[in-house]
C-alpha cells in the first residue's frame, strides 16, 4: 500500500512540476491546426467515396 501512496504522491508532483504544458495560444493554434486538417482528410474521403460510388453505380447499371 506504501509503494501506491508514493507512486501516486510522486505522479501529482511531476505533473505539478516537471511537466511542461503548452500556452493557451499555442494550445489554440494546434487545435485549429488539427481541426483543419480534419476537415481536409474527411473531404479527401468524402470525394473518394463519391467516385467509387459513382463508378460501382455506373459499372451495375451498363453490366
Amino acid at each position: 500500500m506504501e509503494k501506491l501512496k508514493n507512486y501516486i504522491i510522486e505522479s501529482i508532483d511531476e505533473i505539478r512540476n516537471k511537466v511542461s504544458w503548452p500556452k493557451f495560444s499555442e494550445l489554440q493554434s494546434s487545435a485549429i491546426l488539427v481541426l483543419v486538417a480534419s476537415l481536409i482528410f474527411a473531404l479527401v474521403i468524402g470525394f473518394v467515396d463519391l467516385g467509387f460510388k459513382n463508378a460501382l453505380a455506373w459499372f451495375y447499371k451498363e453490366f
